[in-house]
């Protein structure tokens, strides 16, 4: 999947508080490393959660909003309510459930 973005044109900043070295491992710097999970964020047009760890759990949406280009979250991992993404303004699509568009 990272390399059919990669090649769409798609520039990528990850992080992850447990993987980040085996990542860069595979990936070298064919992407971007954040240094947390809010710099990652900074002039995104999208968010694509593929790790369930606890401090995603609990984020700072409006903080979220402010730091993106758009606020577009696809959430691999059901981590928030569909109820709770549409109160918050965000196109929420999760697996498996219905898409909040905005």
């Amino acid at each position: 999947m990272i390399e059919a973005l990669l090649n769409a044109g798609a520039n990528i900043s990850a992080y992850d508080p447990e993987a980040m070295p085996n990542v860069k491992n595979s990936l070298g710097n064919k992407i971007d490393y954040a240094s947390d999970e809010y710099s990652a964020l900074s002039g995104a047009d999208a968010l694509l959660i593929c790790t369930e760890w606890g401090i995603f759990r609990n984020p700072d949406f409006t903080r979220m909003k402010s730091l993106m280009k758009d606020a577009v979250l696809f959430d691999g991992r059901n981590l928030f309510e569909i109820g709770e993404m549409n109160d918050k303004g965000f196109y929420y699509c999760s697996i498996g459930r219905n898409v909040i568009e905005k």
